[in-house]
């Protein structure tokens, strides 16, 4: 099978991406990595672009072990504690929300913090998908979340495809661009009328080690998403 050019596997990504987050948000055209907050204290703030997630993840657990509600005011974030309070603000329109951080997230390069439904509603952020947000730590104490979810492996997942030739390249390419990834299968995953070809990296046994690898394949330009196995 001829290898694919690097311009082909951008759209064979792009279009990967659009499948999965169809009833999200596109991908932030930000560059620049964005560090994280200098402190998890009260008053610690943080500049960058936020996207949302909703109905494709709504009833799914969290990293906190919390059930995922899309009509609740939380968001994911790579690096503050879990069950940190923040305020977060659309810097386009001055609207602002107060959430609680009980996932984990975004992996895709240059994002900050995604937020759920109720809260990308609140900041008018429906439509555009991502936002230019400055995120301030209002507490991270009392409300510290506590995992009530039993031990779970964790996959990468790395694209998911209608044809399965589309699928086997990108496994080739990891396989073959990153020999230090674990391995690399294709999941086909059956669905009312159609197939489709997931392609995953790995078992992990702990989240901390699947989001390890989520960053620095992320860093390579490739939409990454943590999933239960």
């Amino acid at each position: 099978m001829p290898p694919l050019s690097g311009q082909a596997f951008q759209w064979l990504w792009l279009a990967s991406t659009l499948f999965f987050f169809s009833t999200a948000c596109s991908l932030p055209p930000a560059k620049v990595k964005v560090p994280a907050p200098a402190s998890t204290e009260g008053g610690a703030t943080q500049t960058g672009i936020a996207s949302w997630y909703g109905p494709g993840f709504h009833g799914r657990p969290t990293a906190s072990g919390v059930i995922y509600n899309q009509n609740d005011l939380t968001a994911a974030h790579q690096t503050l504690p879990l069950g940190t309070r923040v305020m977060v603000t659309n810097l386009a329109n001055g609207r602002s929300a107060e959430v609680t951080i009980n996932d984990r997230g975004p992996f895709a390069k240059g994002r900050i913090v995604d937020l759920s439904y109720a809260a990308a509603r609140t900041l008018g952020m429906i439509g555009p998908g991502t936002i230019p947000v400055r995120i301030e730590v209002i507490d991270s104490g009392p409300y510290r979340i506590q995992s009530i979810r039993p031990s779970l492996d964790y996959t990468l997942q790395a694209g998911s495809f209608v044809e399965l030739e589309n699928a086997q390249r990108l496994k080739e390419h990891l396989a073959k661009s990153y020999p230090r990834v674990p391995d690399v299968t294709i999941v086909p995953v059956h669905g009312k009328d159609s197939i489709h070809y997931r392609v995953q990296l790995g078992t992990f046994s702990n989240r901390r080690d699947a989001e390890g690898h989520a960053q620095q394949l992320a860093r390579k330009g490739f939409p990454i998403i943590i999933m239960e196995k």
